[in-house]
């Protein structure tokens, strides 16, 4: 087989679209991921991420447009391709009754290049649970699980569909060093989150998608450019939305109860409410400021086409 160049990308999309009978579930996207990069597929709910991922690891062809997964059609060359990548879905099947240990010692026999029993535990810190049977796992620890046998073959390119869900902040911290260190290794990881902090944390790059199409695309920096930043205030006693003060021009928006303002730049705006503030003796207790997030464009996308729909994955 020949090498990957290394100018190359290791996953190539064009006009993807994937059908489900009469629905379209990914309506013509196009973008690529270079060797080595960490790219979020992140979108609310029903934006056709999991369609996308589907084609990408070769469980399902295109209805039409062009896939190459390290330089292979993943659903006609599919044992070539998995041979070279791993794949932690959202949910992963276990034979309850089999020990830690003896679950991925089942999988190095069937796996091409398969690390050590010892090490790929190790990297997940399961080694204290080596001899546990997989049914007296907690939710956290079966994660754990999942990401030991995608890693198990030292894959060039790695899919993690959800891959902290169910852990405690210091496992997701121990989940993102190890994922850092196989990017630093070469690995290209392709990533799905609900953990939005998570793909600011790690993504080189983000692609937002939305009913079937990519909103956004970039570096989260160029994603977030022009949102501005929030500010958000408990409204004063005595006083309504209504006779807030415009900030550098922004009306102020309700949520729950506090008053948000997205502006361009906070300081001038800053300036502007304690001004108003002070005039009339108002305090400006509760006052919180922050850079807008790809939270922000969540709920921006979630309001503007799903407004009763909470976010989460779906196809």
């Amino acid at each position: 087989m020949t090498p990957l160049s290394e100018k190359s990308p290791a996953v190539e999309v064009v006009d993807l679209r994937r059908s489900y009978g009469e629905y379209e579930a990914v309506r013509g996207i196009s973008f690529s991921i270079a060797r080595g990069e960490l790219f979020a597929l992140i979108g609310t709910n029903g934006a056709g991420k999991t369609s996308t991922l589907e084609v990408l690891e070769g469980y399902h062809p295109p209805t039409s447009g062009r896939v190459r997964v390290l330089g292979l059609d993943p659903f006609a060359a599919g044992p070539q391709v998995r041979r070279r990548t791993g794949v932690m879905l959202q949910e992963g099947g276990f034979f309850k009754e089999l020990t830690v240990k003896e679950t991925v010692d089942c999988w190095r026999s069937f796996t091409s290049r398969a690390r050590p029993t010892a090490e790929v535990l190790a990297k997940v810190a399961l080694e204290e649970k080596a001899g546990t049977r997989v049914a007296q796992l907690s939710g956290g620890e079966r994660r754990r699980l999942d990401l030991a046998l995608a890693v198990l073959n030292d894959p060039e390119l790695l899919f993690l569909d959800e891959p902290t869900t169910g852990l405690d902040p210091e496992a997701r911290r121990a989940t993102w060093r190890l994922v850092e260190e196989l990017r630093a290794a070469g690995t290209t990881v392709v990533l799905t989150t609900h953990y939005l902090e998570e793909a600011q944390q790690l993504a080189d790059r983000v692609a937002v998608m939305d009913r079937g199409v990519i909103a956004a695309e970039g570096t989260v920096a160029q994603v977030l450019s022009g949102r501005g930043d929030l500010i958000s205030l408990p409204l004063p006693p005595g006083r309504g939305l209504a006779e807030l003060p415009e900030l550098l021009g922004a009306a102020p928006s309700s949520s729950g109860s506090r008053a948000v303002y997205r502006v361009p730049r906070s300081a001038p705006a800053l300036a502007e409410l304690h001004a108003w503030a002070a005039a009339r003796g108002v305090e400006l207790d509760g006052l919180e400021v922050r850079p807008g997030s790809l939270e922000d464009v969540f709920l921006d996308l979630a309001d503007r086409h799903h407004p009763t729909t909470p976010l989460g994955a779906s196809r």
